[in-house]
């Protein structure tokens, strides 16, 4: 797959929610997920790593809306802009969010992810 096709593929299974399916077909075994300072867990490493952090997520967030932009490619990256409506379990707290998620590719795989937004709220 080319980096384009990658993008294009991620793209599609994150707006159909099927992370899981994203994470084993597309993401290298040595993957590494960077969350910004001041997100309940900064980074973890490998396909084991990625489903902790998941599992995570689901547990702290309940999602009732997702968008997923188009992917921008250069070189060896891509980037796309994800946006949620989400509830903060522990608090009740709804609130609409955006991030940047920056992607590397290295030998057709997802090596690298990295996050950039404003963590909310505590744990956040």
């Amino acid at each position: 797959m080319t980096i384009q096709e990658i993008a294009n593929r991620l793209v599609e299974l994150c707006r159909q929610g099927d992370f899981a399916t994203a994470h084993e077909e597309l993401y290298s075994d040595e993957c590494v997920s960077i969350e910004p300072d001041g997100a309940p867990v900064k980074e973890v490493k490998g396909k084991e790593g990625l489903a902790m952090k998941g599992k995570q997520f689901e547990e702290m967030m309940e999602v009732h809306g997702f968008e997923v932009s188009e992917p921008i490619v250069a070189d060896e990256f891509f980037s796309i802009v994800l946006g949620m409506d989400a509830t903060f379990k522990p608090t009740g707290q709804r609130s609409n969010s955006s991030e940047i998620a920056v992607y590397e590719v290295k030998d057709g795989k997802i090596v690298k992810e990295e996050f950039f937004f404003r963590p909310q709220g505590p744990g956040m």
